[in-house]
């Protein structure tokens, strides 16, 4: 059964469209990961789903909800923890849960017996009792989700929620969902940290430029590439012109599937080939026409390969490129000043 259905969606904010056709059913019973860089649309599909925001066309179905035409009962259906925390530093923590509670018409000893197990599964005991305002950055992210919790939704859906966390907090975390989908809440969560959806995801979806370019279970995304990756440098820094120039002569050895030129790391070239051989035959083909072998290595397919082939960028090279937009408008905002 899906949890969450998304029927063409399209958003724009003027002239940017966030979403474009966006499809995507989520099932019930398991931790969902979205993937993409930022920029992709995740934020604002999430923002869609918790009611937030309208889509300019298409529908969404929360819990077997409407949720354009029943948004307060898909409210109680769901928890929403945001990508940036939003907390009133002069309460304690336990003053904001209790707020969160009130607010959810929680009856007081539901309300407070809830605030009690929450704290001892977050480790909150400690500091829950001080201002907000002295709390760090992963004591405010635990307190964020426990009020996401409060109300025990069907769905939590989370956006970026260990974005800026040190270690020990983004393993905390994890820990929790892990449990809490073993414990049987659904859990929606967005990232563009490779590592945590492959990590944490029974199944996901690749978002890329507002749509959906790929979707299944990481492994079963990865099986669909079929054969191993390389990694080539003829120089630890090449220029355009040297790579293009390998990257043609590579794709006449035979066992080579697909070339890639990966800019956002000195021009080195991404692989996909067939069979084992390959390495050696690579090696020759460079030697034979005096060019040198700076790094050959090879590895089974990942998430970042899944996105590479769906997109014909990696997911940090779409990261640069949106960094790269920021940088632009910024300097013509200081322009216009």
């Amino acid at each position: 059964m899906a949890l969450i259905e998304l029927r063409n969606l399209h958003k724009s904010y003027g002239s940017v469209n966030a979403l474009r056709d966006l499809t995507l059913d989520v099932p019930e019973g398991c931790l969902y990961g979205l993937l993409g860089p930022n920029g992709a649309g995740k934020t604002t599909a999430i923002r869609i789903m918790a009611t937030l925001l309208s889509p300019d066309q298409g529908t969404v179905t929360i819990a077997g909800l409407d949720a354009l035409d029943q948004p307060r009962a898909v409210r109680q259906a769901l928890g929403y923890v945001a990508q940036e925390v939003a907390i009133d530093k002069i309460l304690t923590g336990r003053e904001l849960l209790q707020l969160q509670g009130d607010l959810y018409h929680l009856k007081k000893n539901v309300r407070d017996e809830r605030i009690a197990e929450l704290i001892d599964r977050l480790g909150m005991d400690d500091w829950i009792d001080r201002r907000c305002g002295t709390y760090s950055g992963g004591m405010r992210r635990r307190l964020d989700l426990a009020a996401g919790l409060l109300h025990r939704p069907k769905l939590l859906v989370l956006d970026e929620p260990t974005v800026g966390l040190d270690i020990e907090s983004r393993s905390a975390i994890w820990d929790l969902l892990r449990r809490l989908v073993h414990q049987g809440t659904s859990v929606l969560l967005s990232s563009h940290y490779l590592e945590e959806v492959e990590a944490l995801a029974d199944r996901m979806a690749i978002i890329d430029a507002g749509t959906v370019i790929a979707e299944g279970s990481p492994d079963e995304l990865k099986r669909r590439l079929g054969g191993d990756r390389v990694t080539l440098r003829v120089r630890e820094f090449s220029d355009q012109e040297e790579a293009q120039r390998v990257s043609e002569l590579i794709r006449q050895v035979s066992g080579v599937s697909q070339v890639v030129i990966n800019r956002s790391q000195g021009y080195s070239l991404n692989l996909v080939v067939e069979n084992e051989p390959v390495i050696a035959r690579l090696r020759d083909c460079l030697l034979d026409v005096g060019l040198p072998v700076f790094a050959l290595a090879q590895s089974r397919p990942s998430l970042d390969d899944v996105y590479l082939q769906a997109t014909g960028r990696t997911l940090m090279d779409a990261e640069l490129a949106v960094a790269g937009q920021r940088d632009v408008k910024q300097e013509r905002r200081k322009a216009m000043r």
